[in-house]
């Protein structure tokens, strides 16, 4: 990794990957087609498994096919992603024993209920223990769709196709699987690996601008947590990225998988270090239970949550004001929220984050920030500063 962290603050260099991708071949039965892909792997062993970042890889069948080792698939999309990407991906499943299953899309509908239709379409279906279940669509589906995976008969295979930015960069990778209950966010689950994650960036195409900048907030995430050199490039490209560049958007997706493979394979099931990926979800989950789940898009309620972080750090002493300020900026250039919402007032915030998973014998702890580029998990934090940091949110 060292090797990829030195050269995050050299301008163009920031492609250095590109000249180094598989360049597939097309055959005639169209099982590969000219493209450019970049395979990471998140090492967890005999469950270790790939991550394909690429143009066009919906057309790259062999890379689901791979890791099917029974004829049985269940595709799990939603209402949104279905009607512009299902058709494709079943056409590349056209020699299995393939059917879907189509959610309604959105936040409010990670539910207990929701998890149960995909149960029920499997029992009809009258699939079996050896077979795959295919998540198509942003994190919604692929949470909800590795919870039945790692539940169904006691567990089964599933695959990853993330197609919003914030899946793409997050939630696909590391095996977190679940979903919401009315007191808190993700309290229900299950971590469960998937056989493969493969990531078009062409689906990128049709995502919606408050989508992709909610993504941003988990791609800026990774900078504050482990890379001040990846900040340093978000700052000089985030104009980039706003605008779809193709090789800005594929080089963040690929250090953001780079750093959040390293990070799960040092702790896959968060008795550490994994725990600074939640930079700001304590808060930000506090915001999307306190506005009913939808209102606010994850990413958005982390990108808040992140400079109320920030913020309570600087309180501390342990950063100073210019990687607050900093921060401030590239989320603003991302056009995200930067303040609370006028129902999360301090005792609000208080009720809510009582039940964040951080939350040991009573104690709450945060992930905060050391300096930039270097974050910690702690509950040595002063209750005076925090309350400061709350009301200053709104």
């Amino acid at each position: 990794m060292s090797s990829k962290r030195s050269c995050s603050a050299s301008g163009n260099r920031h492609f250095y990957w590109l000249s180094a991708i598989i360049a597939a071949t097309a055959d005639p039965t169209g099982t590969l087609h000219n493209q450019h892909m970049k395979t990471l792997t998140v090492d967890l062993g005999d469950r270790s498994y790939p991550i394909h970042i690429g143009q066009q890889l919906l057309d790259t069948s062999d890379l689901l096919t791979r890791h099917i080792h029974s004829k049985q698939v269940m595709v799990v999309s939603n209402d949104t992603v279905a009607p512009l990407y299902l058709d494709k991906v079943m056409q590349g499943l056209s020699g299995f024993d393939v059917a879907s299953v189509i959610l309604p899309d959105g936040e409010q509908f990670k539910t207990l209920d929701t998890l149960n239709s995909i149960f029920t379409a499997l029992l009809e279906a009258r699939y079996n223990r050896d077979c795959t279940l295919v998540a198509l669509g942003g994190g919604v589906v692929g949470d909800i769709s590795g919870f039945a995976a790692a539940s169904y008969q006691r567990g089964v295979a599933f695959l990853q196709i993330p197609t919003t930015l914030l899946a793409q960069v997050d939630s696909s990778v590391g095996g977190k699987t679940g979903v919401n209950h009315a007191l808190g966010k993700n309290m229900i689950g299950a971590f469960h690996q998937p056989g493969c994650v493969v990531i078009d960036t062409d689906t990128l195409d049709t995502l919606d601008d408050r989508q992709l900048s909610a993504g941003l907030a988990e791609v800026i995430k990774y900078g504050l947590i482990r890379d001040a050199g990846f900040f340093d490039w978000l700052e000089a490209n985030m104009a980039a990225l706003m605008a779809r560049d193709k090789q800005a958007l594929a080089y963040a997706i690929e250090r953001s998988c780079a750093i959040k493979a390293e990070i799960v394979a040092a702790d896959e099931r968060e008795s550490g270090q994994r725990a600074l990926l939640n930079l700001g979800h304590t808060f930000g989950h506090a915001i999307e239970t306190g506005t009913g789940y939808g209102n606010w898009l994850h990413g958005e309620a982390v990108a808040t949550g992140m400079l109320m972080a920030a913020d309570l750090s600087a309180r501390h002493g342990w950063v100073d004001s210019d990687t607050v300020q900093r921060t401030e900026q590239l989320l603003l250039q991302a056009k995200l929220p930067t303040t609370a919402p006028g129902e999360m007032d301090e005792s609000r915030f208080m009720e809510l984050m009582a039940i964040d998973k951080k939350v040991i014998d009573g104690s709450l702890r945060l992930v905060l920030l050391k300096a930039l580029g270097d974050a910690m998990v702690t509950g040595d934090f002063k209750a005076e500063l925090l309350g400061e940091t709350l009301r200053s949110a709104a």
